[in-house]
């Protein structure tokens, strides 16, 4: 599951107050500065889905961050490993 490189990529499901607090602007700002790529959505039910890639060290550091957000109040954090996509290039807001 982990690229030779050392990369891992998570699939992430937020819940709580997500929508309509800045969390995907948010999200695609820390992953690009932190050279990640993927992708986060806002979901019918409310909730916040996103996909990161990149050194686990620098997924932790955008999670905690998304946390620290002044609006953003996350309730609960699923999170599952999966396969890298090596010709991914980039996060975007869907």
């Amino acid at each position: 599951m982990a690229m030779a490189d050392g990369k891992v990529r998570y699939h992430y499901r937020f819940t709580g107050r997500v929508q309509g607090v800045g969390f995907r602007w948010r999200a695609r700002t820390l992953a690009e500065a932190l050279g990640l790529t993927g992708w986060v959505e806002n979901m019918w039910d409310g909730s916040v889905e996103m996909e990161l890639q990149g050194y686990e060290v620098n997924l932790d550091r955008v999670i905690e961050a998304i946390q620290t957000g002044h609006y953003i109040s996350i309730d609960r954090i699923e999170r599952k490993k999966i396969p890298t996509e090596e010709q991914e290039y980039g996060f975007h807001v869907r």
